[in-house]
């Protein structure tokens, strides 16, 4: 058995590392056409005037390319903005032509931009566009008037040239992924097939090869800390460390970078082709890898806690939730021309689901889109409190969600670094309060947006701003950065603890309002200290044990490790009211021991 496990090992290795080495496999050529089918048309004639020099080029690697892409972008944008912009000179003539009447008046401009070149024309529009609210509008000095005339040339600069005749930072984004990525050549381009079973298929292999044996190797069931606290990868060892940076990296690219990562998302381009007919995006290549990780890391936890019948189906729940529902059936939503939809992710988890551009993808795909859209509704305001009110928030942060799904099978080596101390709880209890508030207050605003068509809400708060902002610091750094790459420094529910809105609100109405609750007999803990180790939550189990006193806390996800781990049989999660309990556990019950109260 040792043997294939150590064989298991040294595939999984070679899986590994050929991953990593297909991150500098392709060259990179770009196009004529490859511009043409990225670039819009009335804009292909600009760029290819500034990009001349690079139709034709080979690059060894996309690093160099993505410079020299940015670069001509920021020149196309600069140049435009010269072209079209207000000078210094449009504003004096635009102040001179106002100062002696009095109110500002638009029909002014015609004065101003008399000739009819195409960049008078444009200030002209673009300046009654952006600084329409100044028509009729009495000054009482003429710097403020200067200073107004001025702040609606900037606007222009800022928005109105660079949407127009240039590019803004979110289409620059997305058009050096998308040309690096048309640009690449290789092996992994032309035998995709092949470079899925090297990396993936090996990696898959050798990870199964080493983790089946060990249901013999460990002996009897039931958990082991043989050397867990000296063990490199389970205890901040270089190991583990060395895991958790190339998690922060990998978020990192996938987040903000992906132009860098186009040979990984290529290598997975015949299975997105399979599922939805079209070639994979960053988003299907951290869907599938999540996927992959789940299901493989599902099979140790298995393993692992195959003692417990709980822990089991437990962890086929979320392995089937986040297979089914979380990949394949929106892949699959996409190929029949339908909204992508998760339909077990939740708002304010799904924290974009109010965003208006959401909302008018839903509402145009007919009776489908309603649908969707009261499902989502629907969950919010009556499916949570009433599975919460009997199962616990354990439903969906333990059986349901891909978050949890990923933080109890990929993290569950790392959950007993959960950090148990006075002061973290006291840091968790203002973080993930905080995040959800903001969720709210960001959602309202950008409802708002939608209703209104104002961006401002209160008249001092940008919604986009305050979405861009949430999507990008708690979205992206919190939830994905960190939140996953932390798990062999902080444990395996440092979102899950520390940030998700979702849980805030699921653990509020656990707290006040559930009969969900882990019971507890005191008369026979014998402080051993396993629950309180491996709690995920940071919650020190072993006090509410000594004490034989109920443990409702709103943090706890009901994972039922502490029961599975307590070697007496002291701990039971329980669906029951104050005054009494029920002979069998309903639904979600815990069958790892049965102890008489």
């Amino acid at each position: 058995m040792k043997i294939i496990q150590q064989s298991g090992l040294i595939i999984f290795l070679i899986g590994f590392g050929l991953f990593l080495f297909s991150f500098f496999l392709p060259s990179y050529q770009v196009t004529h056409s490859i511009v043409e089918g990225q670039i819009d048309d009335n804009k292909q004639a600009t760029f290819l005037e500034f990009a001349d020099d690079m139709i034709g080029k080979s690059y060894s690697n996309n690093i160099e390319l993505v410079s020299e892409l940015g670069t001509t972008f920021d020149n196309i944008n600069e140049a435009q903005v010269k072209k079209y912009g207000l000078s210094a000179a449009d504003v004096e003539a635009i102040h001179r032509a106002n100062r002696a009447e009095e109110a500002f008046t638009l029909a002014s401009l015609d004065q101003v931009f008399n000739s009819v070149k195409p960049e008078d024309e444009f200030k002209k529009k673009a300046f009654a566009d952006y600084g329409g609210w100044m028509d009729g509008r009495n000054y009482s000095s003429e710097d403020e008037l200067k200073n107004h005339i001025a702040n609606v040339a900037d606007n222009i600069r800022k928005y109105g040239i660079v949407n127009q005749f240039g590019f803004d930072k979110y289409k620059i984004k997305d058009l050096k992924y998308s040309i690096v990525k048309a640009a690449s050549n290789g092996s992994i381009n032309d035998r995709a097939g092949l470079w899925i079973f090297l990396t993936y298929g090996l990696t898959i292999i050798g990870a199964v090869m080493y983790l089946l044996p060990k249901r013999t190797l460990d002996g009897n069931p039931g958990i082991k800390n043989n050397g867990i606290f000296h063990s490199a990868m389970k205890n901040r060892g270089w190991l583990g460390i060395l895991t958790g940076t190339f998690l922060i990296v990998f978020y990192i690219l996938l987040y903000f970078y992906p132009e860098y990562m186009t040979a990984w998302i290529s290598t997975v381009d015949p299975v997105s082709q399979f599922l939805k007919g079209s070639d994979a995006g960053r988003f299907f290549l951290y869907g599938f890898i999540y996927t992959l990780c789940i299901l493989v890391m599902g099979v140790r936890m298995m393993i692992k806690y195959r003692h417990s019948k709980y822990q089991i189906v437990r962890t086929i729940s979320v392995m089937f939730f986040q297979t089914a529902f979380a990949f394949l059936l929106p892949e699959i939503l996409l190929r029949l021309n339908q909204p992508y939809f998760d339909f077990k992710n939740i708002w304010p988890l799904d924290y974009d689901f109010f965003f208006d551009n959401e909302l008018s993808t839903l509402i145009a795909n007919g009776g489908l889109g309603i649908f969707m859209l009261g499902w989502g509704i629907g969950l919010i305001i009556i499916g949570v409190p009433v599975f919460v009110y009997f199962f616990g928030k354990r439903w969906y942060c333990s059986w349901v969600c891909g978050c949890g799904g990923l933080a109890e099978t990929l993290g569950d080596p790392y959950r007993q670094l959960s950090d148990k101390s006075l002061k973290a709880w006291k840091v968790e209890r203002w973080t993930i309060h905080g995040v959800l508030v903001f969720a709210v207050v960001m959602t309202i605003g950008v409802l708002y947006t939608y209703w209104t068509g104002s961006s401002q809400l209160f008249g001092i708060v940008d919604t986009y701003q305050m979405r861009s902002v949430y999507g990008a610091w708690i979205g992206a750094g919190f939830a994905g950065v960190v939140g996953t790459g932390f798990y062999p420094l902080m444990g395996n529910r440092v979102w899950c603890r520390f940030g998700c809105p979702l849980a805030a609100y699921l653990g509020l109405i656990q707290r006040f309002k559930s009969r969900f609750r882990i019971t507890t007999n005191g008369g026979q803990c014998i402080s051993c200290g396993n629950c309180s180790t491996y709690c995920e939550m940071g919650i020190d189990v072993r006090w509410y044990a000594q004490r034989g006193q109920n443990i409702v806390r709103s943090s706890c996800v009901g994972c039922g490790v502490c029961s599975s781990v307590c070697p007496r049989g002291v701990l039971n999660l329980e669906n029951r009211d104050e005054d009494g309990r029920f002979n069998q556990p309903i639904l979600i019950g815990n069958d790892s021991f049965k102890v008489e109260a």
